[in-house]
């Protein structure tokens, strides 16, 4: 049965939930409010485990607290995890496995979701988000509830799309909400994406973070806009770039946000941050209708977690942006994006998660937010929150690790605002004689200032096409560097730990002979501590 209000029967729904958690006995004025929310902000957060939630669809065996942990939580006790951020489904829009009484459960036991217990947990008292909360509080651990502003799995015509989409009312009571329909799917962004032109999709985006805030004792809301960043419907459609008219939108659905962050935090005497997930760019959020530029502005966001399956900007980029409003940075380190076997299998080593901490951290990230890397007994959890004891460790950089990158089910065209090396064996560079080819990668130590009995073995590794040319000069920062053939079409040159830049190193491929021509497919620089390694 059709319901004739969907937003109706949420603002009912939001006049009989909890007042609040744990109110204080006197409410905080809003100057003492921002003072502890500034203090807050600014707090040590070495690692943010991000959690998509779905224990409860896919892997719970029974409906008990211990059972959701320890899949994923409880082995980060004593971990350099200091944040969670706890996305309870929220795919897509409107569903959840918290106890909502203003969204919709996830409660399908069809197809690829016949294990899913959550309405079980539920009914047995057994809240995720609500465990996640005690957990921090027990733990010293903050706990932000993540929420995807517009996920779009279901859009697929095959596989689990038609089946979240049927587990979906909201989309299917109301598809005049959404920017496509399977036959006439837009331009760009997965068909069954919401459209934030409409002020019920706003209202009720709102009233999602509300409850949770009036319901959870928990340190902030994470808004990801990265899963997936298509939000209007003209804009979808078209092609075109969004407007002032839709940024502003999003804009004031941000101040509202805020707005309910301050009174609820008023209520329980403790402030609730506000996070984002955007992609790491301005140009390129403004145009995909986030003008976070005004947010930060404004004061409406509190941390700030750029990038995601595609990145656009060095880190420093980010980091100038969020100093600018002294708003802390973390770059979301997605898994690997390159579809090349080897080299993918390369980018997903220990070694290559402690480089990208370390490049990461040199740029002046304030911490790291690590994004579909589950296994919480994985030891990256014990070593990347210190960046003094990585840079004594085996570690590997790499000019690109995600490629060119795109995001599930779609969004705006994202090539024409990266401004950093996409180097991999499926996005080759050329070089000819007359053409020489400069790609750039970010070391993050300076070597040479430590205290250790003996340098590092450091070998920067080039590989092209087939095999090596002959007759090919490597530059490093402009020092030419002497290479030896190795297999599978690598070159390999040994570099003094002195020649290393902190942050971008520059390599440039020469060719001597007269109308020579490669396809220079990849860079790794490996520094290894263990000369025998």
């Amino acid at each position: 049965m059709i319901r004739c209000s969907h937003v109706a029967a949420t603002l009912f729904a939001l006049l009989v939930v909890a007042i609040s958690i744990g109110q204080a006995d006197e409410p905080l004025s809003l100057a003492q409010l921002r003072a502890d929310r500034e203090a807050a902000t600014q707090r040590e957060r070495r690692i943010i485990f991000n959690n998509d939630g779905n224990e409860p669809v896919y892997l719970c065996r029974d409906t008990t607290p211990d059972e959701l942990l320890r899949h994923r939580t409880s082995p980060l006790v004593n971990t350099h995890v200091d944040t969670i951020f706890y996305c309870t489904w929220s795919s897509g829009f409107g569903m959840f496995t918290h106890d909502t009484k203003v969204g919709n459960v996830f409660k399908t036991k069809e197809g690829l979701f016949s294990k899913n217990s959550i309405e079980k947990m539920l009914d047995a008292g057994t809240d995720p988000l609500q465990v996640m909360a005690d957990f921090g509080k027990k733990n010293d651990i903050e706990i932000f509830w993540s929420f995807r502003m517009n996920d779009t799995h279901d859009a697929g015509l095959s596989g689990y799309g038609p089946i979240m989409l049927r587990a979906n009312p909201l989309k299917l009571e109301h598809p005049e909400w959404l920017i496509g329909t399977p036959k006439n799917r837009p331009k760009f962004g997965g068909w069954s994406a919401v459209d934030f032109t409409r002020p019920e999709i706003r209202d009720l985006a709102v009233a999602y973070v509300e409850e949770v805030c009036q319901n959870y004792d928990i340190n902030g809301i994470e808004l990801d806009f990265f899963r997936h960043p298509v939000f209007f419907k003209r804009a979808a459609q078209s092609g075109t770039p969004c407007n002032d008219e839709e940024r502003s939108l999003m804009t004031e659905m941000i101040r509202r946000i805020r707005k309910i962050t301050e009174v609820e935090g008023q209520k329980r005497g403790k402030p609730i941050l506000l996070s984002v997930r955007v992609p790491d760019s301005v140009s390129y959020c403004r145009d995909c209708g986030l003008d976070i530029e005004q947010w930060l502005q404004d004061d409406l966001i509190d941390l700030m977690t750029v990038s995601g399956y595609y990145r656009l900007s060095p880190w420093e980029d980010s980091v100038k942006l969020g100093n600018k409003y002294n708003v802390p940075v973390y770059p979301s380190l997605d898994e690997s994006r390159v579809r090349d076997p080897d080299a993918k299998k390369m980018r997903m080593t220990v070694e290559a998660y402690r480089g990208r901490a370390l490049a990461a951290r040199s740029a002046g990230m304030a911490g790291l937010n690590l994004f579909n890397s589950f296994d919480p007994n994985a030891p990256i959890w014990k070593e990347l929150g210190e960046p003094a004891t990585l840079a004594r460790q085996d570690h590997d950089y790499f000019a690109s690790i995600r490629g060119v990158g795109a995001a599930a089910g779609g969004a705006l065209p994202h090539r024409s605002y990266q401004k950093i090396a996409t180097l991999n064996p499926k996005a080759a560079v050329s070089v000819a004689s007359n053409k020489p080819a400069t790609v750039s990668f970010y070391n993050g130590v300076e070597y040479q200032k430590l205290d250790s009995v003996a340098p590092p073995k450091i070998t920067l590794s080039l590989q092209f096409d087939k095999e090596a040319p002959k007759n090919v000069d490597v530059a490093l920062n402009g020092k030419t560097l002497k290479s030896s053939p190795a297999a599978d079409g690598w070159l390999e040159c040994t570099v003094d730990p002195g020649m290393l830049k902190l942050n971008e190193n520059q390599v440039t491929v020469s060719l001597g002979d007269k109308d020579a021509a490669a396809k220079w497919t990849d860079l790794r620089c490996t520094v290894r501590w263990n000369q025998d390694k």
